[in-house]
């Protein structure tokens, strides 16, 4: 018997050996070769590596934009997302992807991100409603902004802004200066509804906001932004020369 077992595992042996020999000395197998990162096109992995950090890795948790938003998704057409994913948003923290912009995706991953989101687009949760277009139509104006958030925002956000029992500040500086002002109307319109705050419909019920309304809270938004961003408090007369240093 111990013959035997001898003999057997000589014979797996050999033909490990023979394996081993149809592959040229230090080259790997065909079936573990590294994919490069450039041919990488499932879209799972790529919203997993890219986009999953601050949009969600479901595109609904994430700390900036729900992507899997339906009104989102119903406002910004495949040249938005093209368009953001591969050059980014200057001033802000959405870096551009591509590599014609200077990051890391080929054309075709570009495309596939664009494809996988818009995958999640669901017309019908909407009801037929089309939301306010995603550019607006005309400018806002800040003054007629400041009634426009009255009566929609300040029951959340307080009645300067700086925050209620419901929402937090959205007048803080340091908020403001990192966001677009194409951002802000996108939250006014599409909401954020991982963090419970209602889309454009939903602010005052039955009485959802008009396209000047939008553009008005939002100029008003826009004309909170600090001069320079990042000052840690308010320069008053109040204050000893030697506490501005």
């Amino acid at each position: 018997m111990r013959c035997r077992a001898i003999l057997v595992s000589l014979a797996v042996l050999a033909l490990w050996a023979a394996d081993a020999c149809t592959s040229p000395p230090g080259a790997g197998r065909a079936d573990s070769e590294v994919q490069p990162p450039s041919e990488i096109l499932a879209f799972k992995v790529l919203y997993r590596e890219n986009c999953a950090g601050c949009h969600g890795e479901d595109g609904k948790s994430g700390a900036a934009i729900a992507l899997a938003n339906p009104v989102f998704l119903a406002m910004a057409d495949d040249k938005v997302i093209r368009r953001t994913a591969a050059n980014g948003v200057p001033g802000t923290p959405m870096p551009a992807f591509a590599q014609s912009a200077g990051g890391m995706l080929t054309d075709p991953q570009i495309d596939s991100l664009v494809q996988g989101i818009r995958s999640w687009a669901n017309p019908e949760a909407l009801g037929g409603v089309v939301p306010p277009p995603y550019v607006a139509q005309t400018p806002g104006d800040p003054q007629r902004g400041v009634e426009v958030y009255r009566t929609y925002c300040s029951s959340c956000h307080g009645t300067d802004g700086r925050g209620g029992s419901k929402a937090s500040s959205i007048v803080d500086g340091s908020y403001l200066a990192l966001v677009s002002e194409q951002h802000l109307r996108t939250i006014v319109i599409a909401g954020l509804p991982q963090w419970g705050a209602p889309d454009w419909r939903g602010n005052l019920p039955g009485h959802p906001m008009s396209e000047g309304e939008i553009a008005d809270v939002v100029a008003w938004l826009h004309s909170q932004r600090p001069q320079f961003p990042g000052q840690p408090y308010p320069l008053s007369a109040d204050r000893g020369e030697g506490e501005h240093r």
